[in-house]
């Protein structure tokens, strides 16, 4: 199995408030690394992240079975997985690509452990791609970050969570747009990711920004950040990369 971890994959942009098929984003060769890594007319799953919002779902499939070939990545077939069809998920090891969306870390996360994700990918040889909370869950111990209104402040919410085992890094996304967030009453960063990042290392990537493992070996590219003990500094800039294990 070949994989590459995003921020955020592209594929759609805004017009007049409705998202409309977009190529992939192509920041630091991520685009051009898909391409070389695609079959020709691959059989395509995405895994929901919120699964049962069916039009959204749709929507992402539909935008998506049109912004694929604009980007130069040709498709047999392209499905979702989500609750109306969970036994989709039997189907994985026959597929060329399977695309982990984003949303909700925590909702996405029950719905991989409902379907038994983990294990279907043990039998995988294909190319996984995931973006956002995709990415996240891909951990092995996944730190789910408070991300909506009441989370911070629940004590019963649970921020670190078993996730599908693909790495042990802990993935933040959009970090250029959460710099400034605020959650709870808290700044999203400073006062809550810097407090969790206690004992905790976390690699905190901006859109454009992505990780890839390939035979045994985890590298990334673009602007990333390493959070740790309460501390932050970056670790790679746009047009670069550099291994993180091998």
């Amino acid at each position: 199995m070949r994989i590459i971890m995003t921020s955020s994959i592209g594929g759609s942009i805004k017009e007049n408030g409705k998202k409309i098929p977009a190529p992939l984003l192509g920041d630091n060769n991520f685009l051009e690394k898909i391409q070389n890594e695609w079959i020709h007319n691959s059989k395509v799953m995405i895994i929901a992240a919120s699964p049962d919002d069916y039009e959204r779902n749709d929507m992402i499939c539909e935008c998506f079975t049109q912004s694929f070939p604009m980007s130069g990545l040709s498709i047999s077939c392209m499905e979702i997985c989500d609750n109306r069809n969970e036994k989709l998920a039997d189907k994985i090891k026959e597929m060329d690509v399977v695309l982990l969306a984003g949303g909700h870390v925590p909702t996405q996360n029950n719905f991989f452990h409902r379907i038994g994700l983990k294990n279907r990918l043990e039998d995988f040889n294909g190319l996984l791609i995931s973006w956002s909370a995709g990415s996240m869950n891909c951990a092995d111990i996944v730190y789910a970050g408070p991300e909506m209104e009441g989370e911070a402040i629940d004590p019963n919410y649970t921020r670190w969570i078993q996730g599908l085992g693909i790495t042990n890094i802990n993935i933040l996304p959009h970090f250029q747009s959460l710099r400034e967030e605020w959650l709870d009453g808290f700044r999203l960063i400073e006062d809550i990711t810097f407090e969790d990042s206690m004992g905790h290392e976390i690699i905190a990537l901006n859109d454009g920004s992505y990780i890839t493992i390939e035979d045994g070996v985890t590298r990334l590219f673009g602007e990333a950040y390493k959070i740790i003990d309460g501390k932050i500094e970056i670790i790679c800039q746009n047009g670069m990369s550099i291994v993180l294990k091998e």
